[in-house]
C-alpha cells in the first residue's frame, strides 16, 4: 500500500472477544492505519487483512490480534483503498466480471464433459477391477433383494425349463479364462422382457423374455452377452460412473439424497455405451465360436428382439441390437 491524502471511513470496531461494538473512524496516513472514537489504536498497513469484496457481505479489516473493523461507509472505504494502492485479488476481479464468469463456467463444463466421456470410463474400469469380490457380491445381493420386493415376483416357468436352459448354458466354454461364477435367476417381472447381470454374479432373466424368444439357442445368445457384461464388470463400472457423478453433484450442490437410491433405477434403465455393448457382443461372438456354434444363431437372437416394438420390450432400449449390430455379428462368422 502507498500512503496518500488521508481519508476518513466510518466503521464499527469489535475486539474479537466479545460481541460489543464501538463506533470509530478509520484513517490511513504514512502507512499507518489509525482508528479513533470509542476505541483508539494504530497498526501498520501490512499487519492488516482486508476481506474480499462481495455483493452480499460487509467488508472487514482484521488486526493481527483478531480484533476487526466492520465497515459502514463502503464508498469511502473503496476510495481509501484506491488511495493506498490496494488491489482486489485476481479471483475477486474475475468474480466481478460477467465475461470471466461465463468463460470460467464454459471451461468448467468442458472439463467435466471431457472427464465424463474419457477419464471417468477409464477410471471406473480400473476401480471396478481393483474392488474386492466381496464388495460386488454385497452390492448385487442387496440390489436383487430390492428388486424382488418392488419389481419381481417368483418365476412361473416350469422347473424343467429353467434347469434345461441353465444346463445348456453351463456346458458352454467361456471364450477366455477367469470367467466369474454365475447363477441364472428367473423372475416374473413388471418391467416386461429383460435380462441383466448383477455384480454379485446373478444373471437375471425374466419369464417374459424367455417366452418372447421361445428358442433355447436364442437364449444362449442372451446369456452369453450378459456373461460378457459380468466377466468384464460392465455393471460395476457403470455404477461407479453413476456414483462418481452423484459424488461430484454432492460436492458441488450438497445434496446426497439421490445418491444411494440411484443404483436400482440404474439397473432397471441400464443403457450401456456403444463401446461396452460391442465388448459384450464380442464376448458372445467369441463364446459361440469357442463352442463351435454358428454365429447365425447369435444373430437370430437379436433379429427376434429387433422384430419387437421397442415400447414392448425394455430389453431393446437397454441392449439396442439394430441392423448394424446384427450385420457385425454375421461378418464375424467369416473372420
Amino acid at each position: 500500500m502507498q500512503n496518500q491524502q488521508p481519508k476518513v471511513v466510518r466503521a464499527f470496531y469489535f475486539d474479537g472477544k466479545t460481541s460489543r461494538r464501538h463506533g470509530v473512524e478509520l484513517r490511513v496516513e504514512a502507512g499507518i492505519a489509525s482508528i479513533s472514537g470509542d476505541i483508539e489504536r494504530q497498526a501498520p498497513l501490512d499487519e492488516l487483512r482486508v476481506s474480499d469484496r462481495s455483493s452480499s457481505a460487509s467488508r472487514k479489516v482484521t488486526f493481527a490480534d483478531g480484533a476487526y473493523l466492520e465497515i459502514i461507509d463502503l464508498e469511502a472505504f473503496a476510495e481509501l483503498l484506491a488511495h493506498t494502492g490496494y488491489a482486489d485479488s485476481l479471483v475477486v476481479r474475475l468474480q466481478q466480471s460477467w465475461r470471466a464468469v461465463l468463460q470460467a463456467t464454459a471451461a468448467l463444463i468442458a472439463i467435466l464433459a471431457l472427464g465424463y466421456v474419457y477419464l471417468l470410463p477409464a477410471a471406473s474400469g480400473w476401480i471396478a477391477n481393483a474392488l474386492p469380490e466381496a464388495v460386488e457380491r454385497q452390492i448385487g445381493g442387496s440390489t436383487l433383494d430390492f428388486l424382488d420386493n418392488r419389481v419381481f415376483s417368483p418365476t412361473t416357468l416350469p422347473q424343467a425349463q429353467q434347469d434345461a436352459l441353465d444346463s445348456s448354458f453351463r456346458v458352454l466354454t467361456p471364450p477366455r479364462q477367469g470367467a466369474p461364477e454365475f447363477k441364472i435367476v428367473f423372475r416374473k417381472s413388471k418391467i416386461g422382457p429383460n435380462a441383466f447381470a448383477l455384480p454379485s454374479g446373478e444373471i437375471v432373466v425374466t419369464d417374459e423374455l424367455v417366452r418372447l424368444l421361445d428358442d433355447d439357442d436364442a437364449m444362449m445368445g442372451v446369456l452369453a452377452h450378459e456373461l460378457g457384461h459380468l466377466h468384464q464388470r460392465h455393471m460395476m463400472r457403470r455404477l461407479i460412473q453413476v456414483s462418481a457423478v452423484g459424488v461430484t453433484t454432492t460436492l458441488l450442490f450438497g445434496d446426497v439424497s439421490g445418491l444411494v437410491a440411484s443404483i436400482p433405477p440404474v439397473i432397471l434403465d441400464l443403457k450401456y455405451s456403444r463401446d461396452i455393448e460391442r465388448e459384450a457382443d464380442d464376448y458372445a461372438i467369441a463364446m459361440f465360436k469357442a463352442n463351435g456354434i454358428s454365429l447365425a444363431k447369435l444373430a437370430r437372437t437379436f433379429e427376434k428382439l429387433d422384430s419387437q416394438p421397442a415400447a414392448f420390450s425394455p430389453y431393446l432400449s437397454s441392449h439396442p441390437p439394430g441392423k448394424e449390430r446384427i450385420a457385425r455379428i454375421l461378418k464375424a462368422q467369416t473372420e
